[in-house]
Protein backbone atom coordinates (compact mmCIF):
# COMPACT_ATOMS: atom_id res chain seq x y z
CA UNK A 1 0.00 0.00 0.00
CA UNK A 2 1.61 3.69 -0.81
CA UNK A 3 2.05 5.95 2.06
CA UNK A 4 -0.36 8.34 2.83
CA UNK A 5 0.53 12.12 3.07
CA UNK A 6 -0.33 13.67 6.32
CA UNK A 7 -2.19 17.21 6.00
CA UNK A 8 -3.12 18.93 9.08
CA UNK A 9 -6.64 20.28 8.19
CA UNK A 10 -7.52 23.17 10.49
CA UNK A 11 -10.64 23.68 8.59
CA UNK A 12 -14.20 23.05 10.47
CA UNK A 13 -13.98 20.03 8.85
CA UNK A 14 -13.96 17.18 7.75
CA UNK A 15 -10.85 16.85 9.91
CA UNK A 16 -7.42 15.01 10.08
CA UNK A 17 -7.75 11.33 10.57
CA UNK A 18 -4.96 8.37 12.17
CA UNK A 19 -4.06 6.04 9.64
CA UNK A 20 -5.21 3.04 11.31
CA UNK A 21 -8.40 4.54 10.07
CA UNK A 22 -7.65 5.24 6.98
CA UNK A 23 -6.30 0.99 6.80
CA UNK A 24 -9.51 0.32 8.09
CA UNK A 25 -11.77 0.92 4.83
CA UNK A 26 -9.14 -1.47 3.22
CA UNK A 27 -11.55 -4.49 3.50
CA UNK A 28 -12.86 -7.67 1.85
CA UNK A 29 -15.63 -6.83 -0.02
CA UNK A 30 -19.19 -7.77 1.68
CA UNK A 31 -22.79 -7.15 1.17
CA UNK A 32 -24.28 -5.23 4.09
CA UNK A 33 -26.74 -7.31 4.55
CA UNK A 34 -24.45 -10.30 5.50
CA UNK A 35 -25.33 -11.10 9.50
CA UNK A 36 -21.18 -9.95 9.93
CA UNK A 37 -22.03 -6.32 9.02
CA UNK A 38 -25.23 -6.15 11.36
CA UNK A 39 -23.09 -6.83 13.96
CA UNK A 40 -20.80 -4.24 12.91
CA UNK A 41 -23.66 -2.19 12.43
CA UNK A 42 -25.13 -2.64 15.97
CA UNK A 43 -21.78 -2.20 17.46
CA UNK A 44 -21.50 1.62 16.08
CA UNK A 45 -24.85 2.40 17.02
CA UNK A 46 -24.77 1.37 20.42
CA UNK A 47 -21.32 3.54 21.07
CA UNK A 48 -22.85 6.20 19.30
CA UNK A 49 -25.18 6.21 21.90
CA UNK A 50 -22.77 5.35 24.85
CA UNK A 51 -20.67 8.38 23.54
CA UNK A 52 -23.87 10.61 24.13
CA UNK A 53 -24.49 8.93 27.51
CA UNK A 54 -27.71 8.18 26.05
CA UNK A 55 -27.88 4.51 27.20
CA UNK A 56 -30.82 4.26 29.37
CA UNK A 57 -33.07 6.33 27.03
CA UNK A 58 -31.81 7.20 23.46
CA UNK A 59 -31.12 5.22 20.34
CA UNK A 60 -28.90 6.29 17.26
CA UNK A 61 -30.30 6.73 13.88
CA UNK A 62 -27.47 6.25 11.20
CA UNK A 63 -28.24 7.99 7.93
CA UNK A 64 -25.55 7.68 4.83
CA UNK A 65 -25.12 11.71 3.92
CA UNK A 66 -23.20 14.82 5.54
CA UNK A 67 -24.06 16.25 8.39
CA UNK A 68 -26.86 18.49 6.82
CA UNK A 69 -28.59 15.12 6.08
CA UNK A 70 -29.08 14.49 9.35
CA UNK A 71 -30.76 17.95 10.29
CA UNK A 72 -32.95 17.66 7.07
CA UNK A 73 -34.02 13.94 8.29
CA UNK A 74 -34.46 15.63 11.66
CA UNK A 75 -36.65 18.47 11.07
CA UNK A 76 -39.31 16.94 8.73
CA UNK A 77 -39.51 13.79 10.31
CA UNK A 78 -40.57 14.99 14.13
CA UNK A 79 -42.05 18.60 14.12
CA UNK A 80 -45.71 17.95 13.66
CA UNK A 81 -47.98 19.06 10.78
CA UNK A 82 -50.14 21.81 13.20
CA UNK A 83 -47.04 22.76 14.79
CA UNK A 84 -43.70 25.00 14.90
CA UNK A 85 -40.31 24.56 15.45
CA UNK A 86 -38.14 27.93 17.04
CA UNK A 87 -35.42 28.21 15.33
CA UNK A 88 -32.62 29.75 16.47
CA UNK A 89 -29.94 31.57 14.22
CA UNK A 90 -26.93 33.58 15.09
CA UNK A 91 -24.76 31.93 11.86
CA UNK A 92 -25.15 29.89 8.86
CA UNK A 93 -26.35 26.78 10.14
CA UNK A 94 -28.94 27.98 11.71
CA UNK A 95 -29.81 29.99 9.29
CA UNK A 96 -29.72 26.40 7.12
CA UNK A 97 -32.30 24.83 9.33
CA UNK A 98 -34.56 27.89 8.50
CA UNK A 99 -33.97 26.99 4.61
CA UNK A 100 -34.71 23.39 4.86
CA UNK A 101 -37.94 23.98 6.96
CA UNK A 102 -39.22 26.88 3.74
CA UNK A 103 -37.81 23.83 1.43
CA UNK A 104 -40.57 21.59 3.31
CA UNK A 105 -43.24 23.79 4.10
CA UNK A 106 -42.43 22.92 7.87
CA UNK A 107 -43.94 25.26 10.17
CA UNK A 108 -41.19 26.90 11.63
CA UNK A 109 -40.49 30.53 14.03
CA UNK A 110 -37.20 32.29 12.71
CA UNK A 111 -35.14 34.01 15.78
CA UNK A 112 -32.87 35.14 14.00
CA UNK A 113 -29.73 37.42 16.26
CA UNK A 114 -26.32 38.52 15.26
CA UNK A 115 -23.57 36.54 13.95
CA UNK A 116 -20.91 36.34 16.39
CA UNK A 117 -22.91 37.63 18.87
CA UNK A 118 -24.11 35.16 22.08
CA UNK A 119 -28.23 34.48 22.04
CA UNK A 120 -29.87 36.68 24.30
CA UNK A 121 -32.30 33.79 26.73
CA UNK A 122 -34.49 36.50 27.74
CA UNK A 123 -35.50 37.03 24.48
CA UNK A 124 -35.77 33.42 23.48
CA UNK A 125 -37.83 32.72 26.73
CA UNK A 126 -40.31 35.87 25.49
CA UNK A 127 -40.65 33.95 22.14
CA UNK A 128 -41.08 30.53 23.65
CA UNK A 129 -43.92 32.01 25.92
CA UNK A 130 -45.61 34.29 22.96
CA UNK A 131 -45.77 31.45 21.36
CA UNK A 132 -46.08 28.67 24.14
CA UNK A 133 -49.25 27.22 21.96
CA UNK A 134 -47.67 26.63 18.22
CA UNK A 135 -44.30 25.28 19.29
CA UNK A 136 -43.76 21.92 19.83
CA UNK A 137 -39.37 21.98 19.31
CA UNK A 138 -36.73 24.58 19.81
CA UNK A 139 -33.85 23.86 17.52
CA UNK A 140 -30.69 25.53 17.80
CA UNK A 141 -27.02 24.95 16.67
CA UNK A 142 -24.43 24.11 19.48
CA UNK A 143 -20.98 25.10 18.11
CA UNK A 144 -21.94 27.13 15.25
CA UNK A 145 -18.74 27.11 13.54
CA UNK A 146 -19.42 29.78 10.98
CA UNK A 147 -17.87 32.01 13.76
CA UNK A 148 -16.96 29.62 16.33
CA UNK A 149 -19.26 30.41 19.40
CA UNK A 150 -20.78 28.29 21.79
CA UNK A 151 -24.42 28.58 21.88
CA UNK A 152 -25.85 28.04 26.20
CA UNK A 153 -26.70 24.11 25.68
CA UNK A 154 -27.69 23.64 29.27
CA UNK A 155 -29.65 26.87 29.32
CA UNK A 156 -31.39 26.46 26.15
CA UNK A 157 -32.21 22.48 26.76
CA UNK A 158 -34.19 24.00 30.63
CA UNK A 159 -35.99 26.81 28.49
CA UNK A 160 -37.43 24.09 26.01
CA UNK A 161 -37.97 22.34 29.60
CA UNK A 162 -39.89 24.72 30.77
CA UNK A 163 -41.71 25.56 28.05
CA UNK A 164 -42.53 22.12 27.53
CA UNK A 165 -40.96 21.48 24.27
CA UNK A 166 -38.73 19.26 22.60
CA UNK A 167 -34.93 20.02 21.62
CA UNK A 168 -33.23 19.66 18.33
CA UNK A 169 -29.60 20.11 18.54
CA UNK A 170 -27.40 20.70 15.80
CA UNK A 171 -23.78 19.12 17.55
CA UNK A 172 -22.23 18.65 14.00
CA UNK A 173 -18.68 19.92 15.58
CA UNK A 174 -18.90 19.32 19.36
CA UNK A 175 -20.11 15.50 19.40
CA UNK A 176 -16.74 14.36 20.75
CA UNK A 177 -15.01 17.16 21.46
CA UNK A 178 -16.55 18.51 24.75
CA UNK A 179 -18.77 17.20 27.03
CA UNK A 180 -22.30 16.27 26.23
CA UNK A 181 -24.66 14.03 28.12
CA UNK A 182 -28.23 13.51 26.47
CA UNK A 183 -29.60 12.83 29.52
CA UNK A 184 -28.51 15.33 31.93
CA UNK A 185 -29.05 18.02 29.28
CA UNK A 186 -32.70 17.06 28.20
CA UNK A 187 -31.37 16.34 24.44
CA UNK A 188 -34.07 14.71 22.68
CA UNK A 189 -32.31 14.77 19.27
CA UNK A 190 -29.13 15.42 18.53
CA UNK A 191 -27.42 15.58 15.56
CA UNK A 192 -23.68 14.65 14.28
CA UNK A 193 -21.38 13.43 11.36
CA UNK A 194 -18.81 11.06 11.72
CA UNK A 195 -16.08 13.40 10.27
CA UNK A 196 -15.60 16.17 12.69
CA UNK A 197 -14.95 15.34 16.67
CA UNK A 198 -15.02 11.79 16.23
CA UNK A 199 -12.20 11.72 13.71
CA UNK A 200 -14.07 9.30 11.44
CA UNK A 201 -14.15 9.99 7.37
CA UNK A 202 -17.44 12.05 5.92
CA UNK A 203 -20.21 10.06 4.64
CA UNK A 204 -22.37 9.23 7.79
CA UNK A 205 -24.33 11.71 9.71
CA UNK A 206 -26.54 10.11 12.82
CA UNK A 207 -29.54 11.43 15.20
CA UNK A 208 -29.35 10.66 18.71
CA UNK A 209 -32.82 10.21 19.82
CA UNK A 210 -34.87 9.89 22.55
CA UNK A 211 -36.53 6.65 22.15
CA UNK A 212 -40.03 7.70 23.36
CA UNK A 213 -40.38 10.86 21.69
CA UNK A 214 -38.94 9.05 18.45
CA UNK A 215 -42.11 6.55 18.49
CA UNK A 216 -44.40 9.23 19.05
CA UNK A 217 -43.54 10.24 15.70
CA UNK A 218 -45.54 7.82 13.88
CA UNK A 219 -48.68 9.63 14.31
CA UNK A 220 -47.14 12.48 11.85
CA UNK A 221 -47.50 11.75 7.90
CA UNK A 222 -44.75 11.07 6.56
CA UNK A 223 -43.10 14.39 4.82
CA UNK A 224 -39.89 12.46 3.51
CA UNK A 225 -38.61 8.66 2.44
CA UNK A 226 -34.97 7.94 2.64
CA UNK A 227 -34.81 10.20 5.85
CA UNK A 228 -37.78 9.32 7.56
CA UNK A 229 -36.13 8.68 11.44
CA UNK A 230 -38.71 6.09 12.69
CA UNK A 231 -38.40 4.04 9.84
CA UNK A 232 -35.00 3.93 9.42
CA UNK A 233 -34.73 3.32 13.53
CA UNK A 234 -37.43 0.53 12.78
CA UNK A 235 -35.95 -1.15 10.14
CA UNK A 236 -32.45 -1.71 11.88
CA UNK A 237 -33.70 -2.98 14.91
CA UNK A 238 -35.43 -5.81 13.39
CA UNK A 239 -33.15 -6.34 10.44
CA UNK A 240 -30.13 -5.56 11.88
CA UNK A 241 -29.20 -3.71 8.98
CA UNK A 242 -29.58 0.11 7.45
CA UNK A 243 -33.15 0.58 5.47
CA UNK A 244 -31.06 1.51 2.93
CA UNK A 245 -27.34 0.58 0.88
CA UNK A 246 -24.90 1.86 3.70
CA UNK A 247 -21.24 3.26 2.99
CA UNK A 248 -19.87 -0.31 3.40
CA UNK A 249 -15.98 1.29 3.92
CA UNK A 250 -16.95 4.22 5.85
CA UNK A 251 -18.77 2.50 8.49
CA UNK A 252 -15.68 0.66 8.90
CA UNK A 253 -13.36 3.80 9.21
CA UNK A 254 -15.65 5.04 12.10
CA UNK A 255 -15.36 1.95 14.02
CA UNK A 256 -11.96 2.25 14.41
CA UNK A 257 -12.37 6.21 15.09
CA UNK A 258 -14.79 5.23 17.81
CA UNK A 259 -12.88 2.37 19.40
CA UNK A 260 -9.39 5.49 19.25
CA UNK A 261 -12.10 7.61 20.95
CA UNK A 262 -12.71 5.20 23.97
CA UNK A 263 -8.96 4.12 24.28
CA UNK A 264 -8.00 7.77 24.38
CA UNK A 265 -10.83 8.81 26.24
CA UNK A 266 -13.32 11.21 26.18
CA UNK A 267 -11.34 13.96 29.03
CA UNK A 268 -8.37 13.08 27.15
CA UNK A 269 -9.73 14.07 24.25
CA UNK A 270 -11.24 17.18 25.57
CA UNK A 271 -8.38 17.74 26.61
CA UNK A 272 -5.94 17.66 24.35
CA UNK A 273 -8.34 20.08 22.15
CA UNK A 274 -8.63 22.58 24.86
CA UNK A 275 -5.03 22.61 24.99
CA UNK A 276 -4.45 23.49 21.51
CA UNK A 277 -6.71 25.68 21.26
CA UNK A 278 -4.73 27.59 23.87
CA UNK A 279 -1.85 27.80 22.39
CA UNK A 280 -3.69 29.49 19.32
CA UNK A 281 -4.82 31.51 21.08
CA UNK A 282 -1.80 33.02 22.54
CA UNK A 283 0.18 33.02 19.95
CA UNK A 284 -2.45 34.61 17.38
CA UNK A 285 -2.95 37.33 20.10
CA UNK A 286 0.91 37.88 20.25
CA UNK A 287 1.05 38.62 16.38
CA UNK A 288 -1.69 40.74 17.34
CA UNK A 289 -5.23 39.21 15.80
CA UNK A 290 -8.05 39.91 17.09
CA UNK A 291 -11.26 37.80 17.23
CA UNK A 292 -14.67 38.01 15.45
CA UNK A 293 -16.65 36.60 19.17
CA UNK A 294 -15.62 37.60 22.50
CA UNK A 295 -13.30 34.94 24.04
CA UNK A 296 -15.54 33.90 27.00
CA UNK A 297 -17.95 32.45 24.43
CA UNK A 298 -15.34 30.70 22.47
CA UNK A 299 -16.20 26.95 21.43
CA UNK A 300 -12.22 26.14 21.96
CA UNK A 301 -12.56 24.51 18.92
CA UNK A 302 -12.76 26.81 16.02
CA UNK A 303 -11.74 30.10 15.94
CA UNK A 304 -13.23 32.80 13.44
CA UNK A 305 -10.10 35.36 13.70
CA UNK A 306 -10.25 39.01 12.00
CA UNK A 307 -8.11 39.48 8.65
CA UNK A 308 -5.41 42.22 9.27
CA UNK A 309 -5.87 45.00 7.85
CA UNK A 310 -2.77 45.22 5.71
CA UNK A 311 -2.60 46.28 2.60
CA UNK A 312 -0.09 43.34 1.62
CA UNK A 313 -3.04 40.25 2.90
CA UNK A 314 -4.37 38.03 0.38
CA UNK A 315 -6.00 35.16 2.32
CA UNK A 316 -5.81 33.11 -1.05
CA UNK A 317 -2.29 33.38 -0.87
CA UNK A 318 -2.01 33.30 2.65
CA UNK A 319 -4.18 29.63 2.16
CA UNK A 320 -1.79 28.77 -0.76
CA UNK A 321 1.32 29.33 0.80
CA UNK A 322 0.01 26.69 4.20
CA UNK A 323 -1.27 24.66 1.74
CA UNK A 324 2.24 24.01 0.19
CA UNK A 325 3.59 23.28 3.40
CA UNK A 326 0.77 20.88 4.80
CA UNK A 327 -1.93 23.09 6.56
CA UNK A 328 -5.53 23.75 5.67
CA UNK A 329 -7.14 26.43 6.62
CA UNK A 330 -10.60 28.07 5.62
CA UNK A 331 -11.98 31.87 5.03
CA UNK A 332 -15.22 33.26 6.73
CA UNK A 333 -17.22 36.02 6.19
CA UNK A 334 -19.63 38.11 8.38
CA UNK A 335 -22.01 40.56 6.68
CA UNK A 336 -19.19 43.07 5.53
CA UNK A 337 -16.47 41.51 8.27
CA UNK A 338 -13.89 39.17 6.55
CA UNK A 339 -12.28 36.71 9.11
CA UNK A 340 -10.14 33.07 8.15
CA UNK A 341 -10.71 30.54 11.02
CA UNK A 342 -8.79 27.64 12.34
CA UNK A 343 -10.22 24.75 14.12
CA UNK A 344 -8.32 22.32 16.11
CA UNK A 345 -10.38 19.23 16.55
CA UNK A 346 -9.19 15.95 14.41
CA UNK A 347 -6.25 14.12 14.70
CA UNK A 348 -3.70 16.46 15.37
CA UNK A 349 -1.52 17.36 18.72
CA UNK A 350 0.24 20.25 20.25
CA UNK A 351 3.20 20.03 18.30
CA UNK A 352 1.40 20.13 14.72
CA UNK A 353 -0.25 23.29 16.01
CA UNK A 354 2.90 24.87 17.01
CA UNK A 355 4.15 24.15 13.73
CA UNK A 356 1.70 25.71 12.04
CA UNK A 357 2.02 28.86 13.96
CA UNK A 358 5.56 28.92 13.27
CA UNK A 359 4.91 28.70 9.30
CA UNK A 360 1.90 31.24 9.78
CA UNK A 361 4.53 33.61 11.60
CA UNK A 362 6.88 33.47 8.74
CA UNK A 363 4.30 33.90 6.30
CA UNK A 364 3.29 36.59 7.81
CA UNK A 365 6.66 38.31 8.36
CA UNK A 366 7.74 37.47 4.79
CA UNK A 367 4.87 39.09 3.08
CA UNK A 368 5.62 42.30 6.44
CA UNK A 369 2.03 41.94 7.16
CA UNK A 370 2.71 42.31 10.79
Amino acid sequence: MKEVKRNILLNPGPATTTDTVKNAMVVPDICPRELEFGELTLSVRNDLIKAAYGEKNHTAVMLTSSGTGGVEACLTSVVPHDKKVLILNNGAYGERMQKICEAYGIGHIKYIATWGKPLDLPSVEHVLNLHKDEISHLAFIHHETTVGILNPLSELSSLAQKYNVETIVDAMSSFAGMDINVERDNIHYLVSSSNKCIQGMAGISFVIANKQSLLKTKEIKPRNFYFNLLENHLYLEKNKQFLFTPPVQTLYALRQAITEYFAEGPEKRWARYASMYEIMKKKVKELGFSFLVEEQHHAKLLTAIMDPKSPNYSFNEMHDYLFERGFTIYPGKVGDVNTFRLSNIGAIYPEDIENFLNVFEEYLRIKKII
